[in-house]
């Protein structure tokens, strides 16, 4: 019996050891963890945007609740809220991008203590970012720092911008990093643009640096002149999750020392944080989905992961009534400030579709949204140029600029802006205008087999058209996987390309622009420059800007708008084409071994890469027969 009664007390005092070292680090966890909220590729999404399965996801109203919701439960420790870029381009709201900033001017509604600049903040070319820049400071609202390391070098230019944009860096005052302190914590946060993301903004005007080497030199930066406890990187760079060799983990490799880097510009969504060379790497997906909640604590100047939550900012979260207020007043500006141009109106609904248009993803296959909005871009010609209307062979979209899908629904101008929302043209205005050139029908071909041989590796380069058909074999050589490709009339009957004659071809202007890359990602094998009439290569991209009858551009969001707009109307409403539910027969990707379809149309780099693989193989067959003679010989020799 006592024996018994020895045994439990001994429990009970292990017991109550154990909740006592519970609760040790429980108190440790409160006194030494600190909490990073962070986002990144907001992308203006103010307004929450229907899912696919029926509900709404993200909007600033329920992202600032859940944001003053951790604050709250943090209270008394060290909190701080940053986000990766790409914070503008991707709804109606920038169309006030430039005048009024209310994006930036949104993140410091929201309390973001700083943010870096993301490709997208460059797509209204140099001017659109001195007047945001000099529009928030003007404004007199809370803003976030801006913290940019190796992007902040003006390319010059024979006027005055370059001086204009580094004033208006100076006068925002945007810098490599900043100290922020949050209950006694000191956080060193700078921010960086990636490799990918200098080659997605073609008209910056700033002149990239290499962001490991500036990396290495704002790092040491700090640990030379800084009191610093925590050092956080607000990377506009990316992660991949089929590799290990993303630009984020390389910087986390390459450079000692980070703590933290949020990581945006690939729009990936972690659901655990990669850990890289005692560096933690975070993501928590696009257009304010989520709310990234990292918290972390030091443990012997290593950094240690103590939670990790992403929070969905959906219909279940109760909206803040003042910052929805603050986004009703923005909208109102849109509307009286851009929308009016157009005769149109926010929630102006165009028409009503029985079934969803899901935004176009990395698998290769032709989509009903790449459809629609390639047949709009004809549309959109012929009512530009009325009876002076020249034919178009093609129109075509690439996978990356389409930034949202369309719900099943009603469908409106909001969800169509949103959909081809990047950009801006040589007038000013937002939205990418059609442009109008011409390719040889050997560099349609070349265009094809990018989308054929690029798109497993950059699925933003997937290729949708109207007008023309490709079909290509994935089992063959890169860059000669296509099999065979012509035109499609009006009527539905087809028709081979000729290679040397020239096709009027009709595309957004980015994708214009892209074009001429081809060759280089290519090492040379492939070519495509766009053309005017007779020949020659354009030069001038703006030259080639499609205008309306009044002189307007033709911009690739109104394209879509009108084109769905001019659908048969049932009871004074659109209703969008029973043909749009499946995809069009535009594009055809199969996978076959067949010796002929593997040589069909070769092109010389498939014999090449075909004879070397011959002399490897004549190599190895000679390489085993020498060693049969030598093992003969030796027998021989032995007898």
């Amino acid at each position: 019996m006592m024996k018994q009664s020895l045994l439990r007390a001994l429990c009970l005092l292990l017991a109550i050891a154990v909740l006592a070292g519970q609760f040790a680090f429980a108190a440790q966890d409160a006194d030494d963890a600190v909490t990073i909220l962070f986002t990144h590729d907001l992308h203006s999404h103010f307004l929450p945007v229907a899912t696919q399965e029926g509900g709404e996801s993200g909007g600033y109203a329920r992202l600032s609740a859940l944001l003053t919701q951790e604050r709250e439960k943090r209270a008394g420790t060290a909190v701080l809220t940053v986000d990766a870029g790409d914070f503008s381009m991707g709804s109606l709201f920038q169309s006030i991008y430039a005048t009024d900033a209310a994006e930036l001017r949104m993140l410091g509604h929201l309390g973001v203590d700083a943010t870096t600049f993301g490709n997208h903040e460059f797509d209204f070319r140099p001017q659109g970012l001195i007047g945001m820049l000099n529009s928030a400071v003007s404004s007199g609202d809370p803003l976030p720092y801006i913290v940019q390391g190796n992007y902040t070098t003006p390319v010059p230019t024979d006027d005055n911008t370059a001086a204009e944009l580094t004033a208006a860096f100076e006068a925002y005052g945007v810098r490599d990093y900043v100290m922020i302190e949050k209950e006694g914590v000191r956080f060193a946060v700078f921010g960086l643009l990636g490799e990918n993301a200098d080659e997605d903004s073609p008209m910056s005007g700033i002149a990239y640096q290499d962001y490991i080497a500036a990396a290495k030199r704002i790092v040491g930066e700090i640990q030379a002149n800084e009191d610093y406890d925590y050092i956080v990187c607000l990377s506009h760079s990316g992660t991949s999750e089929d590799s290990d060799e993303s630009e984020d983990e390389n910087l986390a490799r390459k450079v000692d020392g980070i703590d933290v880097i949020i990581s945006g510009h690939t729009h990936s969504t972690l659901t655990s944080p990669i850990s890289v060379n005692n560096t933690l790497i975070v993501s928590c997906g696009e257009y304010a989905e989520n709310l990234g909640v990292l918290r972390v604590r030091k443990n012997a100047e290593k950094i240690e992961l103590v939670s990790y939550e992403l929070l969905a900012v959906d219909e279940t979260v109760q909206e803040d009534a003042a910052v929805s207020a603050v986004v009703e007043d923005f909208k109102q500006v849109v509307a009286t400030s851009y929308l009016s141009n157009y005769g149109m109106e926010f929630d102006q609904v165009l028409a009503n579709s029985a079934f969803p248009f899901a935004r176009t993803g990395g698998e290769q296959i032709d989509k009903p949204l790449g459809n629609i909005i390639t047949d709009s871009y004809i549309y959109a010609v012929k009512q530009a140029e009325g009876e002076n209307y020249e034919s178009v062979t093609c129109t075509i979209n690439a996978a990356g600029v389409i930034r949202d899908s369309l719900s099943a629904g009603d469908i409106t101008v909001s969800d169509v802006f949103n959909v081809l929302s990047l950009g801006i043209g040589a007038d000013g205005t937002p939205g990418y205008p059609l442009v109008s050139f011409y390719l040889y029908g050997k560099e349609l071909r070349d265009g094809f087999e990018v989308d054929a041989s690029v798109t497993s590796m950059m699925p933003a380069a997937q290729l949708y058209g109207s007008g023309v058909f490709w079909k290509y074999n994935t089992n063959r050589m890169i860059f000669n996987k296509v099999t065979e490709y012509g035109i499609v009339h009006e009527d539905g009957s087809r028709a081979p390309l000729e290679d040397d004659t020239l096709y009027r071809v009709v595309t957004g202007l980015y994708c214009c622009q892209m074009l001429s890359t081809v060759k280089e990602k290519s090492f040379g094998i492939l070519s495509i420059a766009p053309r005017n009439a007779d020949g020659s290569v354009v030069t001038d991209y703006d030259a080639i800007i499609l205008h309306d009858q009044n002189g307007n551009e033709v911009k690739e969001w109104y394209a879509l708008a009108s084109y769905i707009d001019s659908f048969e109307k049932v009871d004074g409403v659109g209703v969008v084409p029973d043909r749009y539910e499946s995809a069009a027969a535009n594009k055809y990707v199969y996978a076959s071994w067949n010796p002929i379809e593997l040589l069909k149309n070769a092109n010389i780099f498939t014999w090449l890469l075909l004879l070397v693989e011959a002399l490897v193989i004549l190599a190895i067959v000679f390489i085993i027969r020498a060693i049969i003679r030598r093992k003969k010989k030796a027998k021989s020799l032995k007898k």
